[in-house]
């Protein structure tokens, strides 16, 4: 079980993480495009103000959370109509940005044990949607970061996002319209070097040990695959068995339609 007052505060890390990258922006560079086709740093930051901000509905006011699904002009452009709606001037998009992650903590933190948060398509424990978000703030941070040539260092948050994409496998595949695999599949990952406390060549398991199917690799390079911000050809990660590999093909920890994912480099989308 996941402590939800811990990963809050692994949320609240990864988002000052990232806050700390564009509050010092001058306004010009939050213009700057980023690898998400269409999308500039300001919208990145936008898409994670509104979807706090949803969130939050949906921890706080259900009604309200059901009735922004029903009343969206464009199901098939809600992500992309969220982000323009929120898209500001910089300080007043950081502001809105703090203030809704705080909010949204906050309603989590006081969400009852064993409550379901409606989302979409799906209902949602408060942990799992603090560790929707973390991984969320995160991928969108590896956008911000590549648009501005920064390298991040990893940290043991990744964790949370490894095993959230672990525990997607299934949706991987039903999102891509193939049939969700009962073949077993073991994910071992090389925890990132000096990301936290024993971390040092440690190794973040999940899934059956005598599992066939495989897939080894550094922890970091997974959560680059399972958010889709690298494409496989691009990682050092190893699948052992058809299932593992058709999975890497596939893989997406982030709920919805399946995502176009990143081309391969040097390959042109």
């Amino acid at each position: 079980m996941v402590d939800l007052t811990a990963l809050l505060t692994d949320l609240g890390a990864e988002s000052d993480q990232l806050d700390a990258l564009v509050a010092p922006l001058p306004p010009e560079e939050w213009a700057r495009p980023t690898p998400a086709a269409g999308w500039t740093i300001a919208h990145q930051i936008a898409h994670l103000a509104w979807t706090d901000h949803v969130a939050h509905l949906a921890a706080t006011d259900a009604d309200a959370f059901y009735a922004s699904v029903l009343n969206a002009p464009d199901p098939a452009r809600l992500v992309d109509d969220g982000a323009e709606s929120f898209l500001a001037p910089p300080d007043a998009l950081l502001a809105r940005w703090r203030g809704g992650r705080s909010a949204l903590a906050a309603a989590l933190a006081a969400t009852p044990a064993g409550e379901k948060l409606p989302w979409y398509g799906t209902r949602m424990s408060p942990t799992s949607m603090a560790t929707a978000r973390l991984m969320e703030t995160w991928a969108h941070g590896e956008d911000v970061a590549d648009a501005l040539g920064v390298r991040r260092a990893p940290t043991d948050r990744l964790r949370h996002i490894a095993h959230l994409g672990f525990r997607t496998l299934g949706h991987s595949f039903a999102a891509h319209g193939r049939p969700v695999p009962t073949t077993p599949v073991r994910v071992e990952l090389t925890a990132p070097a000096g990301s936290g406390p024993g971390t040092d060549g440690d190794s973040w398991a999940f899934g059956p040990a005598d599992a066939a199917d495989q897939v080894t690799g550094p922890a970091l390079d997974f959560c680059l695959l399972v958010t889709q911000r690298r494409h496989r050809d691009d990682l050092a990660l190893v699948a052992t068995g058809p299932v593992a590999d058709e999975w890497l093909d596939v893989a997406q920890a982030f709920a919805g339609p399946p995502g176009a994912g990143r081309a391969a480099a040097g390959v042109t989308a």
